[in-house]
């Protein structure tokens, strides 16, 4: 077992987003993911393009419940309706505890088996990276029939770049921003090793392949930094 930072264990091969690491989760994955507090503010901007006085929003991945708690406070001049999906139980029971909001629900339940009813609005915040890859397509697929014309998929991943020297170009750029952020190097190796077989990027174009198999024609980068971007997808 290693140490994986912020006091968060975890064992090779074997991330989990439960446990004692859900107290920890939100400093962790703000200090791990470059720009994310500024991707939340991004996201809230574009929400206003979307979200109406009728309207239902996801977030697919909510963990702790930050940042859809952040849209329905955003949004809360509206009858606007915000769930977020989250599997973890340790996860939904901390965001309900955290979050008190008429318009704000968290359930706790696959998003690959649930169902979705119409939304003007669904966002995936680094999620979908943890998702196989062999129920990755039929996940995209769902949500373009989820959403209503004119409707919006915000969607934030991890990528890996389009051939090696470029690859192992951001892998290095990354080290080092995690050692910028106070991490030791034992910790880096540890999450790495964790996430052996949980986290599988996908690259920019193969993300792009597959939001066009699922339907989306209209697709557009709204940030990138390093190895990390978020796609605007209106249907």
């Amino acid at each position: 077992m290693g140490d994986s930072g912020d006091r968060i264990e975890a064992m090779n091969a074997n991330w989990k987003f439960s446990g004692e690491m859900v107290e920890n989760f939100e400093a962790h994955v703000s200090k791990s993911v470059p720009l994310y507090k500024e991707g939340h503010a991004l996201i809230k901007k574009l929400s206003d393009y979307f979200i109406k006085d009728d309207s239902l929003c996801y977030e697919l991945g909510s963990s702790t419940g930050t940042l859809v708690q952040e849209l329905a406070a955003h949004h809360a001049f509206r009858n606007a309706k915000f769930i977020g999906i989250e599997i973890e139980e340790d996860m939904v029971n901390k965001a309900n505890k955290l979050y008190q909001n008429t318009h704000l629900s968290f359930v706790c339940d696959d998003m690959n088996t649930m169902n979705l009813e119409k939304s003007d609005l669904i966002v995936s915040y680094y999620t979908i990276q943890f998702i196989h890859p062999k129920l990755r397509q039929q996940l995209i697929n769902k949500i373009y029939q989820a959403l209503n014309w004119g409707g919006a998929f915000i969607v934030y991943e991890k990528v890996r770049a389009n051939d090696a020297r470029f690859q192992d170009i951001m892998s290095g750029l990354y080290m080092e921003y995690k050692l910028d952020q106070g991490y030791k190097a034992e910790e880096i190796i540890a999450k790495q090793k964790s996430l052996k077989g949980i986290l599988e990027p996908f690259s920019t174009e193969g993300n792009i392949d597959m939001f066009k198999r699922a339907g989306f024609v209209d697709i557009i980068s709204i940030q990138k930094y390093m190895n990390f971007e978020g796609f605007l997808l209106i249907k």
